[in-house]
C-alpha cells in the first residue's frame, strides 16, 4: 500500500498534536445539526419543526463566529467548517424543505425553484469567502444565507400555522423562494452590524428596543419573524436606491 506524497506531513507528530477550538466549533456543529434534523423532519412532514430548526441553526450561527472573536480562537479550519455546515443548514434544508411542503406540485417547475436557491445559496458563501477582507464589513454583499433561509422557514412555518391551502400558495412560494436565492447573488447591499460591539456602552434605549423585539416575537412568532425577514430582505434595494440616488446627485452637481 502507497501512501501519498504528502503522507510525511499527514504523519508529522506536530501535526498531529495539532487540535481544533472546542467551543466555536461545537457551536458550528449543532447548527449543522440542526439543520439537518430540519431536513430529517420534513421527510417525515413535520414541517412546522423544520422552519424551527432552521431558526435554530440560524442563532447558533450567529454565535460560534462572535464566541470565536471574543475568546480568540478563530481558526481556518473553523471557517472552512462554518461555511459547509451553512451550506446544509441554510442551502439545502430550506429547499428540500419548502420543496417537501409546497414546491412539490408543482412539477419541474417545483424542483428548478428550489434548486435556484440551493444553487444561490451556495454561490453567496463561496463569493463570501473570496471577499473577506475586500469589502466593507459594515454591509453585506447580497443578502446573507441564514437571512434568506429565514424567510423560506418563515414563510413555511406562517403557512402551517394558519392552515393555508398549499394549493393557493404554491406560485407564490416559488415566486418568494427564487427572490431570495437570486437576492444571495446580486450586488444588493444590506447592513450587516458587524460594528456593534456587545463589549462596549450602549444607549438606554437599545436595551429597551431589544427588549421589546423578544416580546413581539414572542407574540406571534411565526408572523413576526416572516415580516422581520422580509422588510430585511427589502430593505436592501432600498439602501440600495438611496445610494444609487445619492451618487446620482453628486455626479450631476457642478464643481465649484
Amino acid at each position: 500500500m502507497q501512501f501519498p506524497k504528502n503522507s510525511k506531513g499527514l504523519m508529522n507528530p506536530e501535526l498531529r498534536r495539532r487540535g481544533i477550538f472546542l467551543l466555536p466549533n461545537a457551536l458550528t456543529t449543532a447548527a449543522l445539526f440542526a439543520g439537518f434534523y430540519a431536513i430529517v423532519q420534513a421527510m417525515n412532514g413535520r414541517f412546522e419543526i423544520s422552519a424551527v430548526a432552521i431558526f435554530a441553526a440560524m442563532v447558533l450561527d450567529g454565535l460560534d463566529g462572535r464566541v470565536a472573536r471574543l475568546t480568540r480562537t478563530q481558526s481556518a479550519f473553523g471557517a472552512e467548517y462554518d461555511s459547509l455546515s451553512d451550506m446544509v443548514s441554510f442551502g439545502a434544508a430550506p429547499a428540500l424543505v419548502i420543496y417537501e411542503y409546497v414546491l412539490k406540485g408543482l412539477g419541474n417547475f417545483g424542483w428548478a425553484a428550489a434548486f435556484i436557491y440551493c444553487a444561490c445559496a451556495a454561490l453567496r458563501l463561496a463569493r463570501f469567502n473570496t471577499n473577506i477582507g475586500i469589502v466593507d464589513k459594515r454591509y453585506f454583499q447580497g443578502m446573507p444565507s441564514p437571512a434568506a433561509a429565514a424567510l423560506v422557514a418563515g414563510l413555511v412555518w406562517l403557512i402551517h400555522d394558519l392552515n393555508i391551502s398549499v394549493e393557493q400558495i404554491r406560485i407564490p412560494a416559488a415566486m418568494l423562494t427564487i427572490f431570495a436565492g437570486v437576492t444571495m447573488v446580486s450586488n444588493i447591499r444590506f447592513y450587516s452590524g458587524k460594528e456593534i460591539n456587545p463589549r462596549r456602552s450602549v444607549p438606554f434605549f437599545m436595551v429597551a428596543a431589544i427588549a421589546l423585539g423578544f416580546a413581539l416575537v414572542s407574540f406571534y412568532p411565526p408572523g413576526v419573524l416572516f415580516a422581520v425577514f422580509l422588510i430585511y430582505a427589502m430593505s436592501g434595494y432600498v439602501l440600495t436606491d438611496i445610494q444609487w440616488r445619492a451618487q446620482r446627485k453628486a455626479r450631476s452637481e457642478p464643481i465649484a
